[in-house]
């Protein structure tokens, strides 16, 4: 099955089920789009028994292409990534997404 970010954000509800389910998202990142900040990628994740196989994300602005499998480790163009050994969080940078709807 498919389940895209739009329907979902459309309130055209999506289960997760247990069936191998492809989770697309074409604009990821559609407000940066919309206002032609450079931060917009492809984003398509494969899920099998409610659980992420592998995902791929295509930053077209960078002209990058990360790929990553579960047990298999993450790659931007084919080279492998490696984390940080940082465990100091003061000294850490550390990124999330809210989403665009809260309600007050």
């Amino acid at each position: 099955s498919f389940i895209g970010e739009e329907s979902v954000a459309a309130g055209e509800g999506s289960v997760l089920t247990d069936n191998p389910t492809w989770i697309i998202d074409p604009i990821d990142g559609t407000t940066n789009f919309v206002h032609r900040f450079p931060f917009v990628a492809v984003s398509i994740g494969f899920v099998v028994n409610k659980k992420i196989e592998f995902g791929i994300v295509y930053s077209c602005i960078e002209d990058k292409m990360y790929t990553a499998r579960k047990g298999k480790g993450a790659f931007c163009n084919g080279q492998k990534l490696q984390v940080s050994g940082q465990e100091d969080i003061t000294k850490s940078l550390l990124v999330t997404e809210l989403g665009s709807n809260r309600d007050p």
